[in-house]
């Protein structure tokens, strides 16, 4: 392959913010670098860096504002997303805050999809409606964005597929339509971990990641990225970044940058464990519905070929009618290779009872049933799945009706 021609995804993710040689050496991995302070050389060079901070360069005059080893994940992480700038926030859930603060004023109003991470809700109800923001929660189709678009409407947010069902969006549709309206577009694009979707390429404007799951892919860390794709939307979020004060710590952005080396690999042996765990699904009594768009049966899958290029490790499935609650309770707590957890995208699986509450706010969902999801880890499947077969029939056996004595 010659130096002018185009990198492959994999070779690109390995190669972005590596440090340079120096001398003739240097490290693999970038050095992490811990400061609370930035010195400089006299005052014209902090001038001069303040100048060009203000400008929108990325050069830092204090330690909030990162270094090297942030600099690096900032550029493997905008690499993966084929993006323009990234920035680093404390959580998940901070980075969604950033990109609405940064983008919604006093008597603006958003356009949010129905199946979104849960907790953006909760921002709007504690924060957002005291500032006067509106938000609004839509069935998440190009016609029904399309008949509530107000003159105020400054921004759409969407996730696909969301964290709970795996609804899939027509995100080209849907972009398309903000698009002639002028409004940008920001979605979630954790479930993917930025490898094998691109939502930037099909039309969004922002794309927004908790690096907690797959990008860390260890379950040792907390933290957020929000991608941009143009200078005009960096200049805003940088903005409101600085005024919130956020930052990460150099060793979770080392953390991070070391666990995005390994996203494809990984990635790729979630997919083959869920695909196995979920077709077993499938196929018992005890199981309604199984949530997966890489299956064919999936509502999404059509949607989910086209525009993506592989799955991760999450997978719902609701029970069969006759288990309640407490029988979906009973399941995971007689699960021995699966801890009981809220989050996921690390090697270990993970299964919850989905609370019905969440269920509701998902305008697809109609049903009764209670949903348990499972993140399905690098452990062996076959070990899985006979994990699984003896919690349901756990629940089988709670099931069936008590024995009748013969009379005498």
């Amino acid at each position: 392959m010659s130096a002018a021609a185009p990198l492959a995804p994999a070779t690109r993710l390995l190669h972005a913010g590596a440090p340079t040689l120096r001398g003739g050496s240097g490290p693999v991995n970038v050095p992490v670098v811990r400061t609370s302070t930035v010195r400089f050389e006299n005052s014209a060079a902090l001038a001069d860096h303040q100048h060009r901070r203000a400008a929108g360069e990325r050069v830092a005059a204090y330690g909030r504002h990162g270094l090297d080893t942030h600099r690096a994940l900032e550029d493997a992480v905008t690499a993966l997303e084929g993006g323009h700038r990234a920035f680093l926030t404390p959580s998940g859930l901070s980075a969604i805050t950033l990109v609405l603060v940064a983008l919604l004023s006093p008597g603006d109003h958003a356009l949010i999809a129905d199946s979104v991470y849960s907790p953006v809700r909760r921002v709007d109800a504690t924060l957002l409606r005291r500032l006067g923001i509106t938000l609004e929660y839509f069935a998440p189709s190009a016609q029904n964005l399309a008949a509530k678009i107000r003159p105020n409407t400054r921004l759409v947010y969407l996730e696909s597929p969301s964290s709970l069902l795996y609804e899939v969006l027509d995100l080209p549709a849907l972009t398309a339509v903000a698009r002639a309206h002028d409004i940008p577009v920001a979605t979630d694009n954790t479930w993917s971990g930025g490898w094998f979707h691109q939502p930037l390429a099909l039309g969004a404007n922002l794309s927004i990641q908790a690096a907690t799951k797959y990008i860390a892919g260890h379950s040792d860390l907390m933290q957020g990225v929000v991608v941009t794709d143009s200078p005009a939307l960096s200049r805003r979020i940088a903005s409101a970044h600085e005024a919130l004060g956020l930052t990460v710590g150099a060793d979770d952005a080392y953390l991070a940058l070391r666990g995005l080396r390994t996203l494809p690999v990984r990635l790729a042996q979630h997919q083959r464990h869920a695909t196995q765990v979920a077709l077993w699904l499938q196929a018992q009594p005890q199981v309604a519905r199984v949530f997966y768009p890489a299956l064919p049966t999936d509502p999404g899958h059509a949607l989910w070929q086209r525009d993506f290029s592989g799955a991760n490790g999450l997978v719902s499935f609701a029970f069969a009618d006759g288990v309640d609650a407490r029988g979906a309770e009973a399941f995971v707590d007689a699960l021995h290779f699966f801890g009981i957890g809220a989050s996921w995208g690390g090697y270990e699986s993970l299964a919850l009872v989905a609370a019905p509450e969440r269920l509701r706010e998902h305008s697809a969902w109609t049903g009764t049933q209670p949903v348990v999801r499972l993140h399905i880890g690098l452990e062996d499947p076959q070990d899985l799945i006979a994990d699984l077969a003896q919690g349901l029939h756990r629940v089988s056996r709670e099931k069936a009706p008590p024995a009748v004595a013969e009379p005498a």
